[in-house]
C-alpha cells in the first residue's frame, strides 16, 4: 500500500466506506460506475450500461493497482487514501495473464505461483495461487492449452457457481451489504 495512502487513513480514519462505484471485469479492465450507472443494474447482471465506463488513465489504474487488497470477509477493495471502496467483481478478483514461458501475472502486475488449475461448466480457465483465485484472460487460453499438453499443470473440474465460498470471495460487497445475491449473467 502506498505511504501515502496509510498517512490518509491515519489522518482521517472515519472515512465511510463506498460501494458499487468500481468494478472489475474478466479481461482486467476497471469500470467507474456513477449512480445511473448502478441503476441500470448489478455489475455482473450483463444488463446493457450496467459496467460504466471503462477507466482509460494509466498513472489511476497503476495506482489502484498498488493499493488492491482484500478483507477478513472476502471483499476486495482499493484504498483510496482514507476511503476504501469495495470492488464489484464480474467472475474473479484476479484475471491471469501467462506468458508463453508459462509465468503468471495478475491483472495487478504481481507474479505468483499456480496451485491449482481449474476448468469450470462454461469452459473457463482459472488458476488458484498464493494470492487467490483469478480466471486466465481469455487470450491466454492457448497457451495454458500447451502448458496441459505439457504436464505442467491438469485440470480439475468446478462449477462457477461454487468458486467465492470455496474461494472466499465476494463477488458484490455492495449485494452483500445491502443483505442481497448479485444478479448473474
Amino acid at each position: 500500500m502506498d505511504e501515502i495512502v496509510q498517512q490518509a487513513m491515519a489522518k482521517w480514519p472515519n472515512v465511510p466506506d463506498c460501494y458499487g462505484w468500481l468494478g472489475l471485469d474478466s479481461r482486467g479492465q476497471w469500470y467507474m460506475r456513477d449512480d445511473r450507472v448502478q441503476n441500470l443494474g448489478a455489475f455482473q447482471s450483463g444488463q446493457i450500461g450496467a459496467r460504466g465506463s471503462v477507466l482509460r488513465h494509466e498513472k489511476l489504474i497503476d495506482f489502484i493497482h498498488r493499493n488492491y487488497e482484500v478483507d477478513a470477509q472476502g471483499r476486495w477493495f482499493f484504498q483510496n487514501g482514507p476511503q476504501r471502496v469495495y470492488i464489484e467483481l464480474e467472475v474473479a478478483p484476479h484475471i491471469w495473464r501467462v506468458s508463453d514461458a508459462f509465468k503468471v501475472n495478475a491483472h495487478t502486475g504481481r507474479e505468483t505461483e499456480v496451485k491449482a488449475c481449474l476448468l469450470d461448466e462454461k469452459g473457463r480457465v482459472y488458476f488458484d495461487t498464493p494470492l487467490g483465485l483469478g480466471l486466465v484472460h481469455s487470450l491466454d487460453v492457448g497457451v495454458v492449452a500447451e502448458a496441459l499438453e505439457q504436464g505442467i499443470w491438469q485440470t480439475v473440474a468446478c462449477q462457477s457457481f461454487d468458486l467465492p465460498a470455496r474461494y472466499g470471495f465476494v463477488l458484490s460487497p455492495q449485494h452483500a451489504q445491502e443483505g442481497k445475491a448479485p444478479q448473474r449473467a
